[in-house]
């Protein structure tokens, strides 16, 4: 009896310890909030995460710092909005309806952004676009950025066309989007920069890099030309890196960073002659460095490989979407959330990405894993022509006029090469810069016949198809002058062109 009075004393504590408790495992089974931050053009290895000595990107790298970091990560394309298509509805290129260049999403387009907004999150969409008007109701909101960052426009009285946004770096309403959303739900935000996307202008960066920052790669001619159209992408990666840091601080500011995924990644590799526009690693490798403070252990590098066609899927796992749900949408790739729990976690076998058009006709293939790429050139009489954009650039033109003096090594004469290899074999351990073919080296014939049944599998298992006809070039291969008896804007849909939005 002598303990009653106790009991009753102890009664409001041990009651508030349990709620306390409840409250705690509530937490612990919150779904988490996604942020994807889509880089428009910005090459793998073009950040401190990465290991460039130059490049100022101190909040990309504290994400690397505080989260996991992948060191094989493959897009789809490489090309910026076939790129967004496939990761928005976890399809690959070919069964988008939106593979080329400027191709928006079909109306009956299933996206993780529907879904999420179906199972109860916030969906909100802040930046670059380019996706087309059939999906924009499957975010809540769009604050969009101005399509003149990369849709060229015509040019008025004479003046050469250029893309010049206005908001320059596309990122100006990211903070906005975090501020803007409801606080009693959960939110996915697609962010998307229109950095280091062309075209270039001075001031980017305040102070900017400078020539001897720059590291030219080898199947780039080292000039003062082509260091100062590097100088300037590099400042673009660190304005774009700036706002990367205002997302951190927002979501620390809101108390939500904890339970909040990020995920950095870029749509396509750096917009240079023989990277963007081709399926070598400047094309289609990418950053991708994951932060979730709740989850996963921060510094940790994984070597699993994973692809772009993967995000859709672990995000819907991860948000808890119901597996009828997800099984309807007919996703193509895997989730990589095992990844996330146990970085020494095998995701897949392989990663696939395609070409197509983009401003010039081509359509080629590869299969990629940690050690080796092939590539299938399907319009071998093509050459590989850089994207318009980066044709009119620095670089480029230097490059021309040195390849007419005959003063271009064979490594910076891949763009000119006609006819060109069908099929390209690359042993990206001991060659990273995809310099020495070895599709006739006998002593990679067991490598080459792996990855070719490896691609024969993928491309029945999508069923994947060469086009009964080609898309004519918007652009000169030689000159870079628009051709406005084919270039229309706003482009055609692939059905207004083809008439279906399938095969063709």
């Amino acid at each position: 009896m002598k303990a009653f009075p106790i009991l009753r004393l102890l009664y409001p504590v041990v009651v508030c310890f349990c709620l306390c408790l409840s409250l705690c495992a509530a937490e612990n089974t919150e779904r988490p909030n996604l942020v994807l931050i889509i880089a428009d053009d910005m090459n793998w290895d073009d950040c401190g995460a990465y290991g460039h000595p130059a490049i100022r990107t101190p909040h990309i790298d504290q994400l690397a710092n505080e989260g996991l970091r992948f060191e094989h990560a493959y897009l789809t394309t490489n090309s910026c909005s076939p790129s967004r298509s496939s990761i928005l509805t976890g399809k690959y290129p070919h069964n988008t309806g939106a593979e080329q260049l400027h191709w928006p999403l079909p109306p009956e387009s299933k996206t993780m952004a529907a879904e999420l907004k179906q199972s109860g999150y916030y969906t909100a969409a802040a930046g670059k676009w380019h996706l087309g008007d059939a999906v924009r109701d499957h975010f809540d909101r769009i604050y969009e950025a101005s399509t003149a960052g990369f849709v060229l426009p015509s040019g008025k009285d004479g003046e050469p066309p250029k893309m010049i946004a206005a908001q320059p770096s596309g990122c100006e309403d990211w903070e906005r989007a975090i501020d803007d959303r409801p606080r009693d739900k959960p939110f996915f935000l697609w962010l998307a920069a229109l950095d280091p996307h062309r075209e270039y202008s001075v001031g980017a960066l305040d102070p900017p890099h400078h020539h001897d920052d720059v590291i030219v790669p080898p199947h780039l001619p080292d000039t003062r030309d082509v260091r100062e159209d590097l100088r300037l992408y590099y400042d673009e990666i660190g304005r774009l890196d700036t706002y990367v840091g205002k997302v951190m601080k927002k979501l620390d500011e809101q108390n939500v960073a904890k339970n909040t995924v990020i995920l950095f990644i870029s749509d396509n590799g750096r917009p240079f002659p023989r990277d963007k526009t081709t399926l070598y690693d400047g094309g289609i490798r990418t950053p991708w460095i994951v932060r979730w403070p709740d989850e996963i252990r921060g510094g940790v590098t994984t070597k699993s490989l994973v692809s772009a066609i993967d995000i859709a899927p672990t995000f819907l796992e991860l948000a808890n979407v119901s597996k009828d749900r997800k099984d309807a949408m007919q996703l193509e790739g895997n989730s990589f959330a095992p990844v996330l729990r146990d970085p020494m976690t095998e995701s897949r076998q392989y990663a696939f990405a395609e070409d197509h058009w983009h401003d010039y006709e081509d359509h080629a293939r590869c299969v990629v894993d940690q050690h080796f790429k092939l590539i299938r050139n399907d319009y071998v009489d093509l050459p590989p022509t850089p994207s318009a954009d980066a044709g009119r650039g620095l670089s480029w033109q230097a490059m021309l006029r040195l390849h007419n003096e005959g003063k271009l090594t064979k490594e910076q004469q891949t763009c000119f090469v006609s006819p060109r290899p069908q099929w390209e074999l690359y042993d990206l351990m001991r060659d990273p810069g995809e310099l020495s073919n070895r599709i006739d080296d006998p002593a990679y014939q067991s490598v080459r016949k792996r990855l070719t049944q490896a691609l024969a599998t993928w491309s029945e298992e999508t069923s994947d198809y060469l086009p009964s006809q080609r898309t004519p070039d918007e652009f000169d291969r030689v000159t870079g002058e628009p051709d406005h008896s084919v270039r229309v804007r706003p482009r055609p849909s692939k059905k207004e062109m083809f008439g279906t939005n399938g095969k063709y």
